[in-house]
């Protein structure tokens, strides 16, 4: 059963790796079914943000969170279910991290870890999910194939349909298409405006035309500080509140 899309709510989110502060007390709001992109230069903290909305920053010794992220109402960092809670959060990071075992078995794995057993409906998911991430037609005949034997961009969609497999309420992509050519990128993005009908998806990229394709709102970020958050194709219309939005959406900095 597909979960319901989750809102986002974030209120003076503040996070240092050691001593260095990389968000500033940035607040904003997601909403369910919406499809909402980051854009900035590196180090502005996009990634950091992911991390904490889906508490893999829990890894990082150094981090320090302050502020407060909830996900529908509930706030992160007293989940006392993490892993149950991951599970609700789908994440793709920027390049493929295949797991050593065959296609198949790489999205169906965390389903079986959560106790999906029966051949039939871990067939039905695989299937689905890999058609979700543009992969399946290429893929079908050879689902016993090592995942890592996959070209770089096949591996980054599997790790899509893996992200997919869990059927999570929040998807977030971090540069999901840096390691994929321009037709399979059109594709992917066809399916992201498909699985807003049953997720949030929050989608960090560097490529300001996917962003205005893609997302209904945009927020630009700018050295841990939240610069601006609007309607995207008025945010991409030169426009825009803040006169550093239009030159970063522009290219004439950043």
């Amino acid at each position: 059963m597909v979960a319901q899309p989750s809102k986002l709510n974030v209120d003076s989110l503040t996070v240092w790796y050691g001593d260095k502060q990389v968000l500033n007390g940035i607040s904003f709001d997601i909403k369910p079914n919406e499809i909402f992109s980051v854009i900035g230069p590196a180090q502005s903290g996009k990634t950091t943000l992911l991390r904490v909305i889906n508490r893999t920053i829990d890894f990082t010794p150094n981090a320090r969170v302050r502020g407060l992220v909830e996900v529908d109402g509930e706030d992160v960092a007293h989940v006392k279910d993490i892993y149950g809670f991951r599970r609700r959060i789908g994440m793709v990071a920027p390049l493929p991290v295949g797991l050593p075992l065959s296609i198949y078995d790489n999205v169906a794995f965390a389903p079986r870890s959560f106790g999906l057993s029966k051949r039939e409906e871990l067939d039905e998911l695989v299937e689905r999910c890999l058609t979700q991430a543009a992969l399946w037609d290429e893929v079908k005949d050879r689902l016993n194939t090592l995942g890592t034997k996959l070209s770089g961009g096949q591996q980054q969609r599997l790790t899509i349909a893996r992200a997919l497999s869990h059927q999570p309420e929040i998807l977030c992509l971090d540069e999901f298409s840096i390691a994929i050519d321009p037709v399979t990128t059109m594709k992917i993005e066809d399916v992201l405006k498909e699985l807003r009908q049953d997720m949030t998806i929050i989608l960090v990229t560097n490529l300001i035309q996917q962003a205005r394709r893609l997302a209904d709102r945009t927020m630009f970020l700018l050295n841990g500080d939240l610069i601006e958050v609007d309607d995207t194709e008025k945010m991409f219309s030169g426009v825009a509140r803040n006169p550093k939005t239009n030159a970063f959406v522009a290219g004439t900095f950043g």
